[in-house]
């Protein structure tokens, strides 16, 4: 049964990466650029896209920790995932409805769909706690996110072919298999996400008496989560060195692309190069999670980080499609494992029967986080005329958290989340 559920919940990272990949980070980035921007200032475009990734965010991050609260008192995180996941795939499907010059429905889709996608990434990482053992939690989640290269990886190797041969599909032109492309994000993203609704099942948890709505309990519980959190001083740093470093990663995912096509080189360039990177992150994520069980998770996690400030600094000098490749597979080794090792480290702090609430908290993490790099790039961009500024202020987000995460003592996390009463933390609303 285990088996079962661990690969129903893998396969679930296969299917949603599609949005990651297809959506985010390549396709529609290009097609906002080449077509849903078109009437609108074009030097302005990267920066709508930027404004269109931070409100998103926002959105979810205001969300996540409320969502997170009432999953956890209502064991209803599988039902959160299904409404979310839900409403990612038929904004996908959605996106195939825009045309020249709608750049205001594209921006609205992106962020429907990014809700879905990353409101139901803060339930689908609440279960990693409750289908690994502790001993396990690095192997599932490089497993999740190895699988979900593939399963973006795939599907994005598909809507290159569709795209750039788009005749032999009978489709009328480019612009057109993008459309298509969209629709099979959401096609995908469902198919794969059957195993994880049908076969992983929430932990039984003790009925609690409640004399409030779930609006009311998720509020109350945020306020207390908030006071709690500073009872686990290792999980609250490691938490703030998250908030900045993740920051850039989401950044340099969701602009890559958007910001290579600004500074003049072709779409299909740069969508080609987004498949190099999803492939070369398959193994490569593995080989992360083999390389924490060598030398500790935090130790492989900081040499990931300073590989990102290397990419970084390189990225504000690219002037070829050939650069944008090597980026590229730069970005691929590294990616993968700064993300599930992350993941799995905050796993191991968080205290019993605080899954999903404690997860919010991560989930919050990570959006706010994503807020302020999409921003600041837009907003210097903007400012300064160029977006290679815009691409260098990210910098400030990797050594603020290669700082902090040097100060992260996870053994004695693990330890402050041992040392906490289950029962306590039932509480009566």
């Amino acid at each position: 049964m285990k088996k079962k559920t661990t690969l129903s919940w893998v396969l679930y990272d296969f299917g949603n990466s599609a949005f990651a990949t297809t959506v985010m980070a390549a396709v529609l980035p290009v097609f906002y650029y080449d077509v849903a921007a078109v009437g609108a200032n074009q030097d302005l475009a990267a920066s709508f896209w930027g404004y269109s990734q931070s409100i998103a965010v926002l959105i979810v991050a205001i969300l996540a920790p409320i969502l997170g609260a009432i999953s956890d008192y209502s064991a209803a995180k599988k039902r959160f995932l299904q409404f979310f996941a839900y409403m990612g795939m038929i904004a996908s499907i959605l996106l195939a409805f825009v045309g020249e010059g709608d750049y205001i429905f594209a921006s609205i889709l992106l962020i429907i769909g990014t809700i879905g996608f990353s409101g139901g990434n803060v339930f689908y990482d609440a279960f990693l706690p409750e289908i690994a053992k502790e001993g396990d939690m690095d192997k599932v989640s490089a497993a999740g996110f190895a699988w979900g290269y593939i399963g973006g990886g795939v599907l994005l190797a598909i809507n290159i072919l569709m795209i750039l041969k788009f005749d032999w599909f009978g489709i009328a032109n480019a612009t057109a298999a993008s459309q298509l492309a969209f629709v099979t994000v959401g096609i995908w993203w469902f198919l794969f996400s059957l195993p994880l609704f049908r076969n992983i099942h929430e932990e039984k948890k003790q009925v609690v008496k409640r004399d409030k709505s779930y609006v009311a309990i998720g509020f109350s519980r945020v306020v207390t989560t908030f006071k709690d959190i500073k009872q686990y001083k290792q999980l609250l740093i490691f938490l703030l060195a998250f908030w900045m470093y993740n920051d850039g990663i989401s950044t340099i995912i969701k602009m890559a692309t958007i910001y290579g096509r600004d500074i003049g080189i072709d779409g299909n360039s740069l969508i080609v190069a987004l498949l190099i990177t999803q492939f070369i992150g398959i193994p490569c994520t593995f080989f992360f999670g083999w390389l924490a069980s060598k030398i500790t998770a935090k130790k492989a996690l900081l040499i990931s980080l300073y590989a990102y400030t290397g990419i970084v600094l390189l990225g504000y000098f690219m002037t070829s499609a050939l650069h944008f490749y090597l980026l590229a597979i730069c970005v691929g080794v590294v990616q993968g494992g700064a993300q599930s090792l992350s993941r799995s480290i905050y796993g191991r702090m968080v205290p019993e029967h605080k899954h999903a609430e404690f997860f919010g908290f991560y989930g919050i993490s990570s959006k706010f986080a994503a807020i302020f790099g999409p921003f600041l790039f837009g907003l210097v961009g903007q400012l300064l005329g160029s977006s290679r500024y815009g691409i260098i202020s990210l910098l400030v987000f990797f050594i603020g958290g290669i700082l902090l995460l040097r100060f992260v003592n996870i053994e004695k996390g693990i330890a402050d989340a041992a040392r906490q009463n289950p029962a306590s933390e039932a509480g009566v609303y």
